[in-house]
């Protein structure tokens, strides 16, 4: 699977993925209504108006990205209709011919973490036959519980030819009480990089492996030694635009060839039409806002590495 996201990136000239993280705020009142007027206002409307603010999206977007990024607990806060939305939106994705990359952060030990890998990335068995839970093409996985947690998600995918990206060092102000912590005078941090870079060795693409890793935007120069750290390994990038990371301090995260990671933006693109630079579009055609948002993006990130 990490073939076909850089291929995808190399194709675009695009290193960004778009984060859909929707919440019933971000949503405009015309979208609303209608889910409200056809399901009331229920956790059946949240989801239906959830579901079409995506499709709108992805419509006006698909074809300059290479992947996007949901965010589970947006889907989750809304029960089981808030997953049906969340299954959806990758469906139809997938269709779109993205690349998915659930962002569910899971991290468990033996059974428990086969389970939760079986149902994002493999199939499940239902007596005779197998069927795929959400079925996205990458997740996020969080290694605190070392590696039980972290080998059964490598099993699946060396089964189902799909990838994972490790939490390394997170983009979240607080992210250094545990993982700037020293151990015997080095960083957690860096410790939690090396062990990515040892199990991507099992798993890998042409370049690159299928084990990837999250290392936040705001912090650059920690980026800048990881990336050292782990030549194969893929960097997801959040953190960009809305939480502070800047385009010139990410060209560190970049190899020589401009590859090597990819950058998260959520509500600077989902909920552009609400930003003053984008105020013109009007909250009737939010997604080309959006779509505009994303042009601006991929422009600031190129440029950016096109000058390193």
């Amino acid at each position: 699977m990490i073939n076909k996201l850089v291929d995808k990136i190399s194709t675009l000239n695009a290193p960004v993925v778009v984060g859909l993280d929707p919440m019933l705020a971000y949503v405009p009142e015309h979208i609303k209504r209608a889910a409200f007027e056809e399901y009331g206002e229920t956790l059946e409307g949240a989801s239906e108006a959830i579901w079409q603010f995506n499709k709108a999206i992805v419509d006006a977007v698909y074809d300059l990205i290479p992947a996007v990024k949901p965010q589970i607990a947006m889907y989750e806060q809304f029960g089981i209709p808030g997953l049906t939305a969340f299954e959806r939106t990758c469906q139809y994705c997938k269709s779109k011919g993205l690349v998915v990359i659930g962002d569910i952060k899971r991290g468990d030990i033996g059974s428990t973490s086969g389970a939760y890998a079986v149902g994002h990335l493999g199939r499940v068995s239902v007596g005779s036959k197998s069927y795929s839970g959400f079925s996205e093409d990458f997740v996020t996985v969080n290694p605190y519980l070392g590696s039980d947690g972290v080998k059964p998600f490598i099993d699946i995918c060396k089964q189902e030819k799909k990838g994972i990206f490790v939490l390394v060092k997170t983009s979240n102000p607080s992210s250094g009480e545990f993982q700037d912590q020293l151990v015997d005078g080095t960083p957690l941090y860096e410790l939690v990089g090396k062990k990515v870079a040892e199990w991507g060795k099992e798993c890998m693409g042409d370049a690159y492996s299928n084990v990837g890793c999250v290392v936040g935007a705001t912090y650059p120069e920690m980026g800048k030694v990881l990336r050292k750290l782990m030549p194969k390994t893929y960097i997801l990038v959040p953190g960009y635009g809305a939480q502070g990371g800047k385009a010139e301090d990410l060209v560190h995260y970049f190899n020589k060839d401009g590859l090597g990671a990819i950058v998260n933006s959520s509500r600077g693109i989902i909920a552009a039409y609400k930003q003053e630079k984008y105020e013109s579009f009007g909250e009737q055609n939010f997604a080309d806002a959006s779509r505009q948002a994303v042009i601006d993006m991929i422009e600031d990130i190129t440029g950016a590495i096109g000058k390193q």
